[in-house]
């Protein structure tokens, strides 16, 4: 008799017309936002001045450089780590093991990335290649959840994820069948979490600072705060890589197109928005208005602060995630905890 699943968790996100829906407005918001960083308007919520064709957007070196990083922060991870850290408990009762080198990977590409410029690297080239490098990263991203979607149905049920198992197909490969995918023990999810998309993100922001330095003569101090800022999130990030391996991404979401294409594509090209807009749009920022960085110039744009609206966002609607997920896990005993503690993300107000 064929091993079965048991009930299936509820469909999220609108179920298969809502993940059809992302799979086309995700890619698109993220071009939209990359065009409006560089126009003159600057309009989060207008329409873009003109839309770019196929012969901007596709573009040989930009998916070979874009190979090139993949491979390069690979057999980075493949390097010998500092430590191997065991995941939660998986159906069958196994752990598997995940190497703990993020940060030695940070180093180390800051190291190569340096060479490099003092060899005559055009840094300062990037910005201009970050529409075609975006496409050929949704393309990736879009064959990579194929590959994934094929592979999962080859894998046993106890490799599955509580959720992307409905049975219809645009919904699975959106949200993803296999908790964690594997090659040997090459972990693609995990892979992916941290390495290419937050790495990248922060290569990005440092040429955006050298393509200013280059256009300005020297980088603004707004530039400077957003890269210096941006960094530390990102070093944090790799330097407490293990918490990962206790959050939602990697222990109930499976491995499909919304954790691909948002570690492969969202997180570089939009999480750098701020830096690509101070490069299109400068911003006078003197040493007593940096103590106040939150009011840069009386909020004259609104796109610097769609990182700030997408991460509200987000947070609301993965702390309802969990909340349904621990009701259903723990019952009484998590109707208890939410007595004792009110507030969900921010105390006396959420």
């Amino acid at each position: 008799m064929a091993p079965t699943q048991g009930p299936r968790a509820p469909l999220e996100f609108g179920g298969p017309l809502g993940a059809a829906a992302l799979l086309l407005l995700l890619p698109a918001t993220m071009f939209h936002l990359l065009l409006a960083a560089r126009s003159g308007p600057a309009r989060l919520l207008g329409p873009p001045a003109s839309l770019p064709g196929l012969e901007v957007l596709w573009s040989p070196r930009a998916l070979l450089l874009w190979l090139a990083w993949l491979g390069l922060q690979a057999a980075l991870y493949l390097l010998p780590a500092r430590k191997v850290a065991e995941g939660q408990e998986l159906k069958d009762k196994s752990r598997l093991r995940y190497p703990i080198n993020g940060f030695q990977a940070l180093v180390l590409t800051a190291l190569l990335v340096g060479l490099g410029m003092s060899a005559g690297l055009p840094l300062g080239a990037l910005p201009e290649m970050l529409l075609p490098l975006a496409f050929v990263a949704t393309l990736t991203a879009f064959i990579f959840s194929l590959f994934l979607y094929m592979k999962a149905q080859v894998a046993p049920v106890s490799a599955l994820a509580p959720g992307g198992n409905s049975g219809n197909p645009i919904y699975d490969f959106f949200l993803g069948r296999e908790l964690n995918p594997r090659i040997c023990f090459f972990d693609f999810k995990y892979f992916c979490e941290l390495r290419p998309g937050l790495i990248g993100w922060v290569l990005i922001n440092l040429a955006l600072l050298m393509k200013e330095a280059e256009l300005r003569g020297s980088p603004s101090l707004a530039m400077w705060l957003v890269n210096g800022f941006q960094l530390l999130y990102v070093g944090d990030a790799l330097w407490h890589e293990e918490a990962v391996l206790t959050t939602m991404d990697i222990t109930h979401d499976g491995f499909g197109f919304m954790l691909a294409f948002g570690d492969m594509a969202w997180v570089p090209f939009t999480y750098s928005l701020q830096a690509q807009f101070l490069l299109h749009h400068p911003q006078p920022l003197g040493l007593p208005m940096a103590s106040v960085i939150c009011l840069i110039n009386g909020v004259s744009h609104l796109l610097p602060y769609f990182y700030l609206l997408y991460f509200t966002a987000l947070l609301v609607h993965r702390e309802a995630r969990d909340e349904r997920q621990c009701l259903q896990k723990y019952g009484l005993a998590w109707q208890e905890y939410c007595r004792r503690v009110p507030y969900r993300i921010m105390p006396y107000i959420y």
